[in-house]
Protein backbone atom coordinates (compact mmCIF):
# COMPACT_ATOMS: atom_id res chain seq x y z
CA UNK A 1 0.00 0.00 0.00
CA UNK A 2 1.22 3.47 -0.93
CA UNK A 3 1.86 6.15 1.79
CA UNK A 4 -1.24 7.82 2.86
CA UNK A 5 -0.84 12.09 2.64
CA UNK A 6 -3.12 14.58 3.23
CA UNK A 7 -2.59 16.17 -0.83
CA UNK A 8 -3.82 12.37 -1.98
CA UNK A 9 -5.65 10.71 0.07
CA UNK A 10 -9.61 11.27 1.44
CA UNK A 11 -10.21 10.66 4.97
CA UNK A 12 -13.61 9.54 6.31
CA UNK A 13 -14.02 9.61 10.24
CA UNK A 14 -16.98 7.63 11.83
CA UNK A 15 -17.72 8.18 15.46
CA UNK A 16 -17.53 11.97 16.63
CA UNK A 17 -17.91 11.35 20.47
CA UNK A 18 -15.55 11.81 23.34
CA UNK A 19 -12.18 10.61 21.44
CA UNK A 20 -13.34 10.61 17.96
CA UNK A 21 -14.16 14.83 17.77
CA UNK A 22 -10.77 15.65 18.97
CA UNK A 23 -9.13 12.79 16.35
CA UNK A 24 -11.17 14.14 13.55
CA UNK A 25 -10.39 17.91 14.60
CA UNK A 26 -6.57 17.53 14.35
CA UNK A 27 -6.92 15.53 11.03
CA UNK A 28 -8.36 18.74 9.94
CA UNK A 29 -5.68 20.90 11.03
CA UNK A 30 -3.11 18.55 10.17
CA UNK A 31 -4.32 19.44 6.25
CA UNK A 32 -6.12 15.99 5.74
CA UNK A 33 -9.35 16.02 3.95
CA UNK A 34 -11.65 14.54 6.07
CA UNK A 35 -15.69 13.84 5.73
CA UNK A 36 -17.41 12.89 9.24
CA UNK A 37 -20.65 10.99 10.07
CA UNK A 38 -22.64 10.42 13.51
CA UNK A 39 -25.78 9.55 14.12
CA UNK A 40 -26.47 12.71 15.77
CA UNK A 41 -25.74 15.13 12.84
CA UNK A 42 -24.84 18.10 15.50
CA UNK A 43 -21.45 16.23 17.01
CA UNK A 44 -20.55 16.03 13.12
CA UNK A 45 -21.75 19.64 12.14
CA UNK A 46 -19.33 20.95 14.95
CA UNK A 47 -16.15 20.07 12.76
CA UNK A 48 -17.67 22.11 9.72
CA UNK A 49 -15.82 25.33 11.28
CA UNK A 50 -12.58 23.32 10.85
CA UNK A 51 -13.22 22.59 7.57
CA UNK A 52 -14.81 19.15 7.69
CA UNK A 53 -17.39 17.87 5.21
CA UNK A 54 -20.78 16.25 6.82
CA UNK A 55 -21.70 13.06 5.29
CA UNK A 56 -25.68 12.17 5.12
CA UNK A 57 -25.00 8.18 6.02
CA UNK A 58 -22.24 5.67 6.61
CA UNK A 59 -22.79 4.63 2.67
CA UNK A 60 -22.03 7.93 1.67
CA UNK A 61 -18.88 8.35 3.35
CA UNK A 62 -17.66 5.12 2.17
CA UNK A 63 -17.77 5.41 -1.69
CA UNK A 64 -15.79 8.69 -1.38
CA UNK A 65 -13.07 8.02 1.05
CA UNK A 66 -9.54 6.34 0.58
CA UNK A 67 -9.19 5.97 3.94
CA UNK A 68 -12.04 5.40 6.52
CA UNK A 69 -11.24 5.70 10.76
CA UNK A 70 -13.97 4.77 13.01
CA UNK A 71 -14.50 5.70 16.82
CA UNK A 72 -17.17 3.82 18.12
CA UNK A 73 -18.60 2.97 21.64
CA UNK A 74 -18.84 -0.83 21.52
CA UNK A 75 -18.68 -4.20 19.57
CA UNK A 76 -22.40 -4.02 18.47
CA UNK A 77 -22.03 -0.45 16.69
CA UNK A 78 -19.06 -1.73 15.34
CA UNK A 79 -20.42 -4.58 13.28
CA UNK A 80 -23.68 -2.37 12.43
CA UNK A 81 -21.31 0.59 11.12
CA UNK A 82 -19.21 -2.55 8.97
CA UNK A 83 -21.63 -4.79 8.08
CA UNK A 84 -24.81 -4.91 6.10
CA UNK A 85 -25.87 -2.98 2.22
CA UNK A 86 -25.30 -0.02 3.74
CA UNK A 87 -22.19 -0.53 5.74
CA UNK A 88 -18.57 0.43 5.30
CA UNK A 89 -17.40 -2.56 3.40
CA UNK A 90 -20.69 -2.65 1.31
CA UNK A 91 -19.95 0.64 -0.09
CA UNK A 92 -16.28 1.16 0.12
CA UNK A 93 -14.01 0.41 -2.81
CA UNK A 94 -11.30 -1.96 -3.47
CA UNK A 95 -8.13 -1.03 -2.57
CA UNK A 96 -9.10 1.47 0.29
CA UNK A 97 -8.15 0.85 3.86
CA UNK A 98 -10.28 0.71 7.11
CA UNK A 99 -8.57 2.14 10.56
CA UNK A 100 -10.91 0.90 13.54
CA UNK A 101 -9.77 2.62 16.91
CA UNK A 102 -12.49 1.54 18.71
CA UNK A 103 -12.19 -0.64 22.04
CA UNK A 104 -13.76 -4.29 21.40
CA UNK A 105 -13.21 -7.57 21.40
CA UNK A 106 -10.27 -8.76 19.40
CA UNK A 107 -12.87 -11.08 18.15
CA UNK A 108 -14.67 -8.15 16.61
CA UNK A 109 -10.99 -6.75 15.01
CA UNK A 110 -10.54 -10.86 13.37
CA UNK A 111 -14.47 -10.27 11.92
CA UNK A 112 -13.63 -7.14 10.38
CA UNK A 113 -10.20 -8.14 9.36
CA UNK A 114 -12.63 -11.12 7.30
CA UNK A 115 -15.26 -9.01 6.08
CA UNK A 116 -12.82 -6.59 4.75
CA UNK A 117 -10.51 -9.06 3.00
CA UNK A 118 -13.75 -10.13 1.11
CA UNK A 119 -14.03 -6.93 -0.16
CA UNK A 120 -11.04 -5.92 -1.42
CA UNK A 121 -10.24 -3.93 1.82
CA UNK A 122 -7.56 -3.58 4.16
CA UNK A 123 -8.41 -3.21 7.78
CA UNK A 124 -6.61 -2.47 11.02
CA UNK A 125 -7.08 -2.23 14.25
CA UNK A 126 -5.64 0.91 16.19
CA UNK A 127 -6.81 1.27 19.52
CA UNK A 128 -5.82 4.22 21.24
CA UNK A 129 -4.44 5.05 25.03
CA UNK A 130 -4.86 8.46 26.53
CA UNK A 131 -8.07 10.51 27.52
CA UNK A 132 -9.85 13.59 26.17
CA UNK A 133 -6.57 15.86 26.78
CA UNK A 134 -4.26 13.97 25.65
CA UNK A 135 -6.31 13.58 21.83
CA UNK A 136 -6.92 17.25 21.79
CA UNK A 137 -3.18 17.69 21.97
CA UNK A 138 -2.15 15.07 19.89
CA UNK A 139 -0.55 12.89 22.55
CA UNK A 140 -2.16 9.95 22.23
CA UNK A 141 -0.53 6.30 22.40
CA UNK A 142 -1.65 4.15 20.20
CA UNK A 143 -1.64 0.16 19.56
CA UNK A 144 -1.96 -1.14 15.65
CA UNK A 145 -2.84 -4.31 14.57
CA UNK A 146 -2.82 -5.85 11.10
CA UNK A 147 -0.50 -5.81 7.70
CA UNK A 148 2.25 -3.93 8.52
CA UNK A 149 2.64 -2.20 5.46
CA UNK A 150 -0.78 -1.12 5.63
CA UNK A 151 0.36 0.32 9.67
CA UNK A 152 3.55 1.63 8.17
CA UNK A 153 1.24 3.18 5.38
CA UNK A 154 -0.97 4.83 7.72
CA UNK A 155 2.25 6.37 9.53
CA UNK A 156 0.97 10.49 8.77
CA UNK A 157 -2.43 9.99 10.33
CA UNK A 158 -0.41 8.39 13.23
CA UNK A 159 1.65 11.17 13.08
CA UNK A 160 -1.10 13.77 13.56
CA UNK A 161 -3.04 12.09 16.58
CA UNK A 162 -0.37 10.38 18.65
CA UNK A 163 2.86 11.11 20.28
CA UNK A 164 3.46 7.05 20.11
CA UNK A 165 2.65 4.24 18.01
CA UNK A 166 2.87 0.51 18.19
CA UNK A 167 2.50 -2.47 15.49
CA UNK A 168 1.99 -5.21 17.80
CA UNK A 169 1.25 -8.15 15.11
CA UNK A 170 -1.91 -9.44 13.34
CA UNK A 171 -5.51 -8.04 13.66
CA UNK A 172 -6.38 -8.55 17.06
CA UNK A 173 -3.15 -7.62 18.55
CA UNK A 174 -4.19 -3.66 18.73
CA UNK A 175 -7.80 -4.45 20.22
CA UNK A 176 -5.89 -7.19 22.71
CA UNK A 177 -2.84 -4.41 23.75
CA UNK A 178 -5.67 -1.81 24.34
CA UNK A 179 -7.15 -4.48 27.08
CA UNK A 180 -4.03 -4.95 28.64
CA UNK A 181 -3.33 -1.19 29.05
CA UNK A 182 -6.68 -0.93 30.44
CA UNK A 183 -6.77 -3.51 32.71
CA UNK A 184 -3.50 -1.15 34.70
CA UNK A 185 -6.24 1.45 33.78
CA UNK A 186 -8.70 0.27 35.71
CA UNK A 187 -7.09 -1.28 39.17
CA UNK A 188 -4.90 2.04 39.00
CA UNK A 189 -7.98 4.24 39.34
CA UNK A 190 -9.80 1.49 41.96
CA UNK A 191 -6.28 1.75 44.30
CA UNK A 192 -6.32 5.26 44.29
CA UNK A 193 -10.00 5.48 45.10
CA UNK A 194 -9.49 2.70 48.14
CA UNK A 195 -5.74 4.56 48.98
CA UNK A 196 -7.55 7.98 49.33
CA UNK A 197 -10.91 6.16 51.23
CA UNK A 198 -8.20 4.83 53.56
CA UNK A 199 -6.54 7.79 54.07
CA UNK A 200 -9.81 10.01 54.77
CA UNK A 201 -10.55 7.19 57.26
CA UNK A 202 -7.66 7.52 59.41
CA UNK A 203 -7.65 11.20 60.22
CA UNK A 204 -6.02 12.81 56.86
CA UNK A 205 -7.47 16.19 55.57
CA UNK A 206 -9.05 15.24 52.07
CA UNK A 207 -7.90 17.76 50.04
CA UNK A 208 -4.15 17.63 51.79
CA UNK A 209 -4.44 14.26 50.93
CA UNK A 210 -5.12 14.40 47.28
CA UNK A 211 -2.36 17.12 46.87
CA UNK A 212 0.45 15.18 48.08
CA UNK A 213 -0.46 12.44 46.57
CA UNK A 214 -0.70 14.01 43.11
CA UNK A 215 3.04 15.18 43.85
CA UNK A 216 4.60 11.44 44.65
CA UNK A 217 5.72 9.35 41.98
CA UNK A 218 3.29 6.62 42.73
CA UNK A 219 0.59 7.28 40.82
CA UNK A 220 0.70 7.33 37.01
CA UNK A 221 0.82 9.67 34.45
CA UNK A 222 -2.32 9.00 32.93
CA UNK A 223 -4.38 9.60 36.40
CA UNK A 224 -2.82 12.68 37.42
CA UNK A 225 -4.90 14.57 36.34
CA UNK A 226 -8.06 12.56 38.24
CA UNK A 227 -7.08 13.96 41.72
CA UNK A 228 -7.14 17.88 41.41
CA UNK A 229 -10.37 17.09 39.68
CA UNK A 230 -11.67 15.07 42.72
CA UNK A 231 -10.60 17.49 45.12
CA UNK A 232 -13.17 20.05 43.27
CA UNK A 233 -15.51 17.52 43.14
CA UNK A 234 -15.20 17.73 38.92
CA UNK A 235 -16.11 14.05 37.58
CA UNK A 236 -17.00 15.22 34.19
CA UNK A 237 -16.02 12.79 31.84
CA UNK A 238 -12.54 12.37 30.25
CA UNK A 239 -13.01 8.39 29.99
CA UNK A 240 -16.57 8.05 30.97
CA UNK A 241 -17.30 5.51 33.66
CA UNK A 242 -19.65 3.19 31.61
CA UNK A 243 -16.67 2.72 28.79
CA UNK A 244 -14.55 1.46 31.53
CA UNK A 245 -17.38 -0.96 32.81
CA UNK A 246 -17.67 -2.22 29.26
CA UNK A 247 -13.57 -2.22 28.75
CA UNK A 248 -13.87 -4.23 32.06
CA UNK A 249 -16.25 -6.91 30.92
CA UNK A 250 -14.17 -6.97 27.42
CA UNK A 251 -10.90 -7.92 29.58
CA UNK A 252 -12.77 -10.72 31.99
CA UNK A 253 -14.46 -12.27 28.85
CA UNK A 254 -10.96 -12.63 27.11
CA UNK A 255 -9.02 -13.68 30.74
CA UNK A 256 -11.55 -16.33 30.48
CA UNK A 257 -11.43 -17.44 27.63
CA UNK A 258 -7.63 -17.72 27.59
CA UNK A 259 -7.43 -19.19 31.34
CA UNK A 260 -5.67 -16.02 32.76
CA UNK A 261 -6.17 -15.52 36.59
CA UNK A 262 -7.22 -11.59 37.25
CA UNK A 263 -8.35 -10.96 40.89
CA UNK A 264 -7.27 -7.80 41.33
CA UNK A 265 -9.45 -6.62 38.17
CA UNK A 266 -12.26 -8.47 39.13
CA UNK A 267 -11.82 -6.43 42.27
CA UNK A 268 -11.83 -3.19 40.74
CA UNK A 269 -14.74 -4.06 38.37
CA UNK A 270 -16.95 -4.85 41.38
CA UNK A 271 -16.80 -1.21 42.57
CA UNK A 272 -16.76 0.23 39.35
CA UNK A 273 -19.63 -1.43 38.77
CA UNK A 274 -21.60 -0.42 41.97
CA UNK A 275 -20.98 3.36 40.81
CA UNK A 276 -22.01 2.65 37.30
CA UNK A 277 -25.24 1.53 38.70
CA UNK A 278 -26.21 4.99 39.42
CA UNK A 279 -26.41 5.85 35.94
CA UNK A 280 -25.19 9.25 36.06
CA UNK A 281 -22.57 10.18 33.43
CA UNK A 282 -19.35 10.28 35.30
CA UNK A 283 -15.79 9.71 34.60
CA UNK A 284 -13.83 6.68 35.39
CA UNK A 285 -12.44 8.49 38.75
CA UNK A 286 -16.10 8.44 40.32
CA UNK A 287 -14.35 5.63 41.86
CA UNK A 288 -13.32 7.37 44.22
CA UNK A 289 -17.17 8.63 45.73
CA UNK A 290 -18.35 4.89 45.50
CA UNK A 291 -15.30 4.02 48.09
CA UNK A 292 -16.01 7.35 50.12
CA UNK A 293 -19.31 6.29 50.17
CA UNK A 294 -18.32 2.61 51.34
CA UNK A 295 -16.24 4.15 54.00
CA UNK A 296 -19.28 6.20 55.61
CA UNK A 297 -21.35 3.32 55.23
CA UNK A 298 -18.92 1.34 57.15
CA UNK A 299 -18.56 3.97 60.15
CA UNK A 300 -22.79 4.57 60.08
CA UNK A 301 -23.22 0.71 60.58
CA UNK A 302 -21.08 0.04 63.56
CA UNK A 303 -22.08 3.01 65.30
CA UNK A 304 -20.13 5.04 67.93
CA UNK A 305 -17.20 3.18 69.48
Amino acid sequence: MNSITAETNNLGFIGIGYMGRPIAQRLLEAGFKVTVYDRDRSKANELVRFGGKVADNVAALSSTCDVVLTSLPNDEVVLDVYKGPDGVFANAHRGSLVIDTSTVSPATSKTLERLGSDSGIDVLDVTISGSTPAAEQGMLTLFGGGAQSSFDAAESIFRAIARKWFYLGPNGSGATMKLVVNSLLGIGMEAIAEAVAFGEKAGLDRNRLLDVLSQTAVVAPALLGKLPRAMNGDYTPQFPLRLMHKDFELILHLADAVGAQMPATRAAFEVNAAQSAEGIEQDLSAVILQMENQAHLDSTEKGPT
